[in-house]
């Protein structure tokens, strides 16, 4: 369900791809019988291309993964997680309008996690 630009992750591999990652990461956690995922997906993928070279953007299955859900308490999808410099930065939960998503990204892209 990945697009071009957008990675699939799991809980093994979240570490190295997302926290640790040079780039700021768009995480979007989902699930195959979320109609609101799947309506938000397109949004996600063109984000992904819009941001490419300043912003990584993954999916990660919650049916597939639950460590890392639990541990950033997912109770809702879609969720739409940002990560700078390995920590949390911004979340958005819900299918939300893509300028919502631009400016949650714009805002992480800008500033400086201390």
């Amino acid at each position: 369900m990945a697009g071009q630009f957008v990675g699939e992750v799991n809980d093994a591999e979240f570490e190295q791809a997302v926290l640790k990652s040079e780039q700021p990461v768009l995480v979007d956690f989902w699930a195959a019988w979320c109609g609101p995922c799947r309506a938000l997906a397109p949004v996600v993928d063109q984000v992904a291309s819009e941001y490419q070279g300043k912003l990584k953007v993954m999916k990660m299955d919650v049916d597939r993964n639950n460590a890392t859900p639990g541990r950033y308490g997912i109770r809702g999808i879609p969720a739409l997680l940002l990560f700078k410099d390995g920590k949390l930065a911004d979340q958005i939960v819900g299918y939300v309008p893509k300028d919502t998503i631009d400016k949650s990204v714009t805002k992480v892209l800008s500033e400086v996690i201390a």
